[in-house]
């Protein structure tokens, strides 16, 4: 048995986790496959394992489809990081209670450990969802992964962003990374995995449950720099993953709101509590100056990002064929591209970003001008 197969055997134990496996660890000389091949005697004289779980370690075999999990990795693509494994997301292994293991679909890379977490409320007013558009195409267009859990609402903006600038996004799934939560980003979780990765530490057939986001968030925090909370009311999960970042030594941003918004009471209450103000992309970008050179950049640059020659992904040359000359509502434009909601929706905001088109009253669109 290879050292990941005992990894992923004892991720599907219930109740062995990071804590109890860095016990067993210590007291195995750091071997998980001498963990598996223990005899129940042996676990039992582990401190904080308890007689429960050392019998269920020990018939692990009885307990776990390991063969079966290690196929459906195989077949679905699926690359899986030990805790041990260079290739594990470095500021991640620094947390008290790293993952056993994840489940990477795509690739992660060098870049994704200055990447940054864009966060916030399901339940995302418009403000909140072009404000998570806009940080995660200009953090993306700068170089800089987002990283974000996938979620509908903020997450799911973000990671839009991210991919409209052609940049690196990474979701982190509260989920086996074989499900899709919620359904309906089905689409964008293949193109995440084209241009970022999926993670999970969850093993394939595992659906969301009160317990799996709060694991989610704790990577999300754990594996970035630092976490911006783009909209959150008082009891948002976006409070915890900005509360995790807090207790591993991460910078916590929070974009102001609405001072009458309770979606915004949260993110207001972060500010309040000494989270940095974050009123565009040089908010966080200046905390980093070490990692990302203000050299390399300048305020207007980052406010609005200037192409030295404009190109036109698919979806932007089929909506912008699908304006013409007209004045136009979303829903023609769906109807006249072709395209999903939520392509239109990117390929619009990247065709804001570059100048091309402006958004008027109403939520209608049109081309610029050559004249502006």
């Amino acid at each position: 048995m290879e050292t990941i197969e005992a990894l992923v055997a004892l991720n599907l134990i219930p109740g062995v986790g990071p804590i109890r496996t860095r016990h067993l660890l210590d007291h195995f000389g750091g071997d998980p496959v001498g963990i598996l091949r223990a005899s129940q005697a042996e676990l039992d004289r582990v401190p904080g394992i308890g007689s429960d779980l050392a019998t269920a370690i020990a018939r692990w075999e009885s307990e776990v489809d390991l063969a079966g999990e290690m196929r459906r990795i195989r077949e679905a693509g699926v690359t899986v990081l030990g805790f041990n494994q260079p290739e594990y997301p470095g500021l991640l292994k620094q947390i008290y209670d790293p993952p056993l293991v994840l489940y990477v679909k795509g690739r992660l890379t060098p870049e994704d450990s200055q990447g940054v977490a864009l966060v916030g409320s399901r339940l995302t007013t418009p403000y909140g969802l072009e404000v998570a558009r806009k940080l995660g195409y200009q953090l993306a267009y700068t170089g800089v992964s987002v990283i974000s859990g996938g979620a509908r609402g903020a997450d799911t903006a973000a990671h839009q962003g991210a991919l409209g600038a052609q940049g690196r996004t990474v979701a982190v799934l509260g989920t086996g990374i074989d499900r899709v939560f919620p359904a309906e980003n089905g689409e964008l979780f293949e193109r995440i995995a084209e241009r970022g990765a999926l993670v999970t530490q969850f093993p394939f057939g595992r659906s969301a449950d009160r317990g799996t986001f709060p694991a989610r968030n704790r990577i999300v925090a754990g594996m970035t720099l630092g976490t911006v909370v783009i909209e959150a009311s008082l009891s948002s999960g976006a409070l915890i993953t900005a509360n995790l970042a807090n207790d591993y030594g991460r910078q916590v941003f929070a974009v102001p709101g609405r001072i009458d918004s309770p979606r915004s009471k949260g993110t207001h209450d972060l500010i309040k509590k000494g989270a940095k103000l974050c009123e565009g992309i040089e908010d966080i970008l200046s905390e980093f100056e070490y990692r990302f050179p203000a050299s390399n950049r300048t305020p207007d640059d980052a406010a609005q990002p200037q192409f030295p020659s404009i190109t036109l992904t698919g979806a932007e040359q089929a909506v912008w064929d699908a304006l013409g000359r007209e004045v136009l509502e979303v829903d023609p434009i769906i109807r006249a591209s072709g395209l999903t909601p939520s392509s239109v929706q990117v390929a619009l905001f990247s065709l804001e970003l570059k100048r091309l088109v402006r958004q008027l009253p109403g939520r209608r669109f049109q081309r610029v001008s050559s004249d502006g």
